[in-house]
């Protein structure tokens, strides 16, 4: 069964840097078994990103991210969000991917960050194009804490629900940074989904 590419759409600086794990630790074998990585030939050379498995068939990734079929036994989908709730301010989650660790700084095993959802004034005042409505702030300012470069497209995780997409930050690494709101895009997801839905599921 073809693994199909869920592209989510999300406005990136320019300049701003994507995706890599700062101030976490190396993760437990399978202890993320909705992560991707998918290893991109782009024309400036070769791209590394994250992704998560929403369904069996679908990867959901940043934008800019293109990728092949990644799928061992060990894999297995995470929770997309239901309801009307949204994270608030305060909320503990986690970030996982294969992204640098610091400045120089490279790995090729998977680590994970803990993370908490800021105020969505900590983010717009900080970066021009911040939206609360398909965005979200997350991580504290006073701790060397965050995603970077390198894991675009993996998942903020909280409570077992993928409530956000690794998309931007600052270039040095210093938190907050900003993840796409996965609930902003839910009927375009599930639309999608539906259309690609493979004969044998229910």
């Amino acid at each position: 069964m073809p693994l199909l590419l869920l592209l989510m759409a999300f406005l990136l600086p320019p300049g701003a840097g994507a995706g890599e794990i700062i101030g976490g630790r190396e993760a437990r074998p399978h202890s993320h078994p909705y992560m991707a990585f998918l290893r991109i030939q782009s024309p400036n050379g070769l791209l590394a990103c994250g992704g998560f498995l929403v369904r069996n068939d679908f990867v959901l990734t940043a934008a800019h991210c293109w990728g092949r079929m990644r799928r061992t036994s060990a894999v297995r989908p995470v929770a997309l969000p239901r309801g009307p709730g949204r994270v608030r301010p305060g909320n503990r989650c986690t970030v996982a991917g294969w992204g640098l660790l610091g400045l120089n700084r490279r790995t090729n095993k998977l680590h994970e960050v803990q993370l908490t959802v800021q105020r969505d004034s900590r983010c717009s005042n900080r970066f021009r194009f911040y939206d609360s409505q398909t965005q979200i702030c997350v991580g504290n300012p006073g701790q060397r804490k965050s995603a970077f470069m390198g894991d675009s497209g993996g998942p903020l995780v909280c409570n077992g629900v993928a409530q956000g997409i690794v998309s931007y930050g600052d270039r040095r690494g210093t938190p907050p940074a900003v993840f796409t709101r996965v609930k902003s895009f839910m009927p375009w997801i599930n639309r999608t989904m539906r259309r690609f839905k493979q004969p044998c599921q229910t």
